[in-house]
């Protein structure tokens, strides 16, 4: 397994994205568990979160106190780093709406260390702007979470380029994280990433696959990738997570899973090596 950083922590190269574990269609719960120990059993160290992660009204934090019983169960559970989010909520009726106001971040942040079971966040990231809240109002909120111990590092999600200058502006330059949708079918967040690729800040692609739609359909949507995954006897996704890591020593995918199998192969892709020709070619298919 390769590793990164975020921050100074030291991570799998591929993390596991919890959330389809707890929105509609979740399996049920002794899957996700297994989902989750696939994962750490494959050498995952990342798990990515948010207490906005439920399908019901009245259920805020499902999925943060999902991985909290599922590390505690586990022997490894305690070197996972955890990343939650605070600022996108679901009211249950499968709206989103948000809330970027510094007093409820931070209450938010507490509630979440709380459904962990730990004194201090690993990585705890704003999760959407809100347009009624000035940005460097919300990002302050995260700026006292680290300096209160709270939280240990700070990020920020779906963001330009602009917010994270401002956003490292206002944390002192200690923006750890910046987890932008990017895959095959969005790749607009290209140059946030390559802003992080300069400051050395981790990004963090949610949906590499384009979706729990379109995962399914991902080596049917792109002939390239299932070329080259059926050459190197792998899954398309495989070849598809190889490839955003060689984008930049940077980059860290968070794709979901709700399958012990679907974990297992995901994780597999950080031993995955790509040539230079392979990568060319699905740069040539996807721009």
């Amino acid at each position: 397994m390769q590793y990164r950083t975020i921050g100074d922590v030291p991570v799998s190269a591929i993390g596991l994205g919890a959330m389809p574990m707890s929105i509609e269609g979740r399996p049920d719960r002794d899957r996700s568990v297994a989902t989750i120990h696939a994962a750490l059993d494959a050498g995952v160290t990342f798990i990515d979160t948010a207490d906005a992660y439920h399908r019901d009204a009245g259920e805020v934090g499902h999925n943060e106190e999902l991985i909290a019983e599922a590390l505690a169960a586990h022997p490894s559970g305690s070197d996972v780093l955890v990343a939650t989010k605070a600022g996108h909520l679901r009211p249950g009726d499968g709206s989103w709406v948000v809330d970027g106001r510094p007093e409820y971040l931070k209450e938010a942040a507490r509630a979440s260390a709380r459904r962990l079971g730990v004194e201090a966040i690993g990585l705890h990231q704003f999760h959407r702007p809100d347009p009624d809240v000035p940005y460097a109002e919300s990002v302050g909120a995260l700026a006292e979470l680290l300096d209160e111990g709270v939280i240990a590092m700070a990020g920020i999600s779906n963001a330009t380029v602009e917010q994270i200058d401002e956003a490292n502006d206002v944390l002192g330059g200690r923006l750890a994280s910046v987890q932008n949708q990017f895959s095959p079918a969005f790749l607009s967040s290209r140059p946030e990433l390559e802003h992080c690729a300069r400051l050395g800040i981790a990004f963090l692609p949610w949906s590499p696959f384009g979706g729990i739609r379109r995962a399914g359909e991902l080596g049917t949507d792109h002939d390239v990738l299932q070329k080259l995954a059926d050459e190197r006897g792998v899954s398309p996704h495989r070849v598809l997570l190889a490839w955003h890591l060689q984008l930049s020593p940077v980059v860290v995918p968070i794709p979901g899973a709700s399958r012990p199998e679907s974990a297992v192969d995901s994780a597999a892709a950080a031993d995955l090596q790509l040539s230079a020709e392979e990568i060319a070619a699905i740069d040539a298919a996807l721009v």
